[in-house]
């Protein structure tokens, strides 16, 4: 039984063994000019569009000409990819780019981490010990109206909130990211059980026999004791304002005023829009490390202080 072919295709084989040989071995190669002509498209693939589409052509890797952006997606995860550019990629985060400047948003997040954290734990401490030390007339139901704002989802505040920056002209102000971070439920929450358990009562009635005031009595006796609670507040506090991405992305429109989480956003949703083929994809993953550095190391500061709160019930009296 023998295989015939159509006729078009008999046709094309006999023009191009013709020419001496195989047709696809002395083709001479196509211009890329060729594959924008005039000409109206062939109905099936064929290898001159393939070798012509833009898929084919990648654009240099940063520092290396033959790995293509997708092949950070295909590496090994764990460990750095070939070849490697470590130290390259991080000097690609001193670099100006059209959204903005990572040292720029790097500094704008310690500024919000540092002013909304410590203002956190401060006021946290000075309510945790309130609620804890005094009684007053609705001390319990304000405590527990506190607490009840856990139950509230930052979504259903988005709106509201944009609405009252927008009377109080603090869009694109620094303060609009402060103020809401300087209010932690979990800080008072945690400080005011904290107080209860570590700070004796009979050790504040001493001080105050010893004629001490309120205020001397807090910043004398029962600060030094809320240190290791005042430490947990101020990394969960410091946490929070330096991964919140959605109160910054609705109040600020200004790129000079991005934290890292909404800078690192918009050069991920830049280098998605480009198809693959952008340089940020190594400044997006880089910018990632760099991230979370600070929070590893504030984390290994802070725990001395957790291992000398465990041991301060550990003497009877």
């Amino acid at each position: 039984m023998t295989l015939r072919l159509p006729r078009t295709n008999r046709a094309a084989s006999r023009a191009g063994s013709g020419a001496g040989g195989s047709g696809w071995r002395n083709r001479t190669p196509t211009s890329p000019s060729s594959c924008t002509g005039s000409s109206a498209a062939p109905s099936r693939a064929s290898p001159r569009s393939a070798c012509c589409s833009p898929s084919s052509r990648w654009p240099r890797w940063p520092g290396s000409s033959s790995t293509p952006p997708s092949g950070i997606f295909q590496s090994f995860g764990f460990w750095f990819a070939r070849p490697f550019q470590f130290f390259h990629n991080f000097s690609l985060l001193f670099q100006n780019t059209d959204s903005g400047t990572y040292f720029q948003w790097f500094g704008n997040t310690l500024l919000y981490a540092a002013l909304g954290g410590g203002g956190a734990t401060l006021l946290a401490g000075l309510a945790g010990y309130g609620f804890a030390r005094f009684k007053f007339r609705g001390s319990k139901a304000f405590f527990y109206i506190t607490v009840g704002a856990l139950l509230v989802p930052v979504a259903a505040i988005t709106l509201p909130l944009y609405l009252v920056y927008a009377k109080a002209h603090l869009i694109n102000s620094i303060w609009g990211m402060i103020l809401p971070s300087l209010v932690s439920p979990v800080g008072v929450y945690l400080m005011r059980t904290y107080v209860d358990l570590s700070v004796p009562r009979e050790l504040l009635d001493a001080a105050r026999i010893d004629g001490a005031g309120e205020v001397r009595i807090f910043f004398k006796v029962a600060l030094p004791l809320m240190v290791p609670g005042l430490m947990t507040v101020l990394l969960i506090s410091v946490v929070a304002v330096w991964n919140n991405y959605f109160l910054p992305l609705i109040i600020f429109t200004r790129n000079t005023l991005y934290p890292l989480t909404v800078g690192l956003g918009v050069w991920s949703q830049t280098a998605e829009r480009s198809g693959g083929n952008s340089d940020l994809y190594p400044m997006v993953v880089m910018g990632g490390l760099v991230t979370i550095v600070p929070m590893i190391a504030l984390f290994l500061v802070l725990q001395r202080y957790w291992r000398g709160g465990m041991l301060l019930g550990s003497i009877a009296n």
